[in-house]
C-alpha cells in the first residue's frame, strides 16, 4: 500500500495536480512505452497494442481550495472552494498551505458556538463562514501567503481492520487501481491509453481534451462512488456497499455505460469469480461523462469502488473491494478485443 499511501498524501486541486502526476509518473515508468503531459496537466500513459483504442481515466485532483483573501490586520486566509464541500466535514480540520516559500500548516476555522445568536444557530454552517488560522502575526503571514495559493486538507493515509481511511482515496484510489492493472497485464489486447486526468472536481475538464488526444473507441472511467451502508439509511438508498466487490456502474448524472460493455464487465467478474456489484449514483458524474464525446463519440463505462464519506478526509475503502476493481480491470484489459459494440 505504500504507493497509495503516497498518491492520496499528495497534493493537487483541480488545475494544481503536478505533485500527483510526479508520483504517477515515477510508478508507471518502465511499464508503458510512451508518458505524455498535455497543456492542461493531463499524463498520458500509452501502451501500443492492437485495436481497439482504449481509454482509462482516473483522475488525480482532490477537492480543496485557493487562498482568495489575506486579512490585513489579523492574518486570518479567506478561502474559495474546487470542489464540492459539506462545509460540516470541515471544522477544525487541519490544512497546508502551499505558499511559494514553502509549507504552511494551518487550522480551519469558524466562529465559536457559544457567541452565535440564536438567528445564526438556526442557520446552515457555509463555506463563507469558515477561514484558515495559520498561527502567525499577520506581517508574518502576509510575508509568506498570497492570493492564489493552494490549500489542501491534512490527513495521514492509514490501514485498520480491512479498510484503508485517508485524505483524496476520490480518486486517487483509482489512479493506483490503474497502475496495478498495467504492471499484472503487462501486454493488453487493445490499444492502451491510461489517463491521470486534471480538474475531474470542477467539471470533467482535464477527460475533455485527453479524449480527444486519445481518439477512444471503449473509455473506463475509474472513480470512487458512495457507499452508504450506514446506520439509519434504508437498503435501498444505499447504492453500494463496502466489502460487496466492484461496482460497474450502469449510470450517473454524467453518462450511461454501454450496455456491451456492462455484460462484457459482468460476464468476466463471473467467469473469474470477482465479487462484484451493480451501481445507479442518483446524483453525481465521472470521466466517462466527458470521454464519451471524443471525436465520433466513445462507448464508455464506470467501474467504481465504494468508499464511505466520500470528500472528506476520512474516505474508507475496503481493500477486497479495491483488489476487485484491479482485477476486474485487468481482466477486461487482456480480453478487450472480445467487446462486440453492436451488440
Amino acid at each position: 500500500m505504500d504507493l497509495l499511501k503516497r498518491l492520496s498524501e499528495a497534493p493537487g486541486v483541480p488545475g494544481y495536480e503536478a505533485r500527483v502526476r510526479d508520483v504517477m509518473t515515477e510508478a508507471l515508468e518502465g511499464l508503458v512505452d510512451e508518458l505524455q503531459t498535455d497543456r492542461l496537466g493531463n499524463l498520458l500513459a500509452r501502451v501500443h497494442g492492437p485495436a481497439p483504442s482504449v481509454v482509462v481515466a482516473a483522475h488525480m485532483d482532490e477537492i480543496g481550495f485557493l487562498v482568495s483573501f489575506v486579512a490585513e490586520k489579523t492574518g486570518f486566509l479567506h478561502i474559495e472552494p474546487l470542489g464540492g464541500f459539506d462545509p460540516r466535514t470541515l471544522v477544525a480540520q487541519r490544512v497546508v498551505v502551499h505558499t511559494q516559500q514553502g509549507e504552511l500548516p494551518g487550522v480551519i476555522g469558524s466562529k465559536p458556538p457559544h457567541i452565535l445568536t440564536e438567528e445564526e444557530r438556526k442557520k446552515p454552517l457555509q463555506l463563507k463562514d469558515l477561514f484558515v488560522d495559520v498561527g502567525l502575526p499577520a506581517q508574518d503571514v502576509r510575508d509568506r501567503a498570497q492570493v492564489g495559493d493552494m490549500v489542501t486538507l491534512q490527513q495521514e493515509f492509514k490501514t485498520f481492520g480491512n479498510v484503508v481511511s485517508g485524505k483524496a482515496l476520490d480518486d486517487r484510489a483509482g489512479v493506483y487501481a490503474a497502475i496495478e492493472a498495467v504492471r499484472r497485464v503487462g501486454s493488453p489486447a487493445c490499444d492502451l491509453t491510461l489517463v491521470g486526468t486534471t480538474q475531474e472536481e470542477v467539471g470533467l475538464r482535464g477527460a475533455r481534451v485527453a479524449g480527444f488526444a486519445a481518439h477512444p473507441d471503449i473509455a473506463i472511467a475509474l472513480d470512487a462512488t458512495i457507499a452508504v451502508d450506514l446506520p439509519r439509511v434504508q437498503e435501498h438508498e444505499q447504492v453500494t456497499r463496502l466489502g460487496s466487490g466492484v461496482a460497474i456502474k450502469l449510470k450517473d448524472s454524467s453518462s450511461i455505460s454501454h450496455p456491451a460493455l456492462v455484460r462484457h464487465m459482468r460476464a468476466l467478474a463471473e467467469e473469474r469469480d470477482i465479487p462484484y456489484q451493480m451501481e445507479i449514483l442518483p446524483r453525481g458524474g465521472t470521466d466517462a461523462g466527458a470521454l464519451q464525446f471524443a471525436h465520433e463519440g466513445a462507448a464508455v463505462i464506470t467501474l467504481s469502488l465504494p468508499v464511505r464519506y466520500v470528500h472528506s478526509v476520512v474516505e474508507t475503502a475496503h481493500v477486497d473491494d479495491l483488489e476487485a476493481l484491479i482485477a476486474l480491470l485487468a481482466a477486461f484489459m487482456e480480453t478487450a478485443d472480445k467487446v462486440d459494440l453492436s451488440r
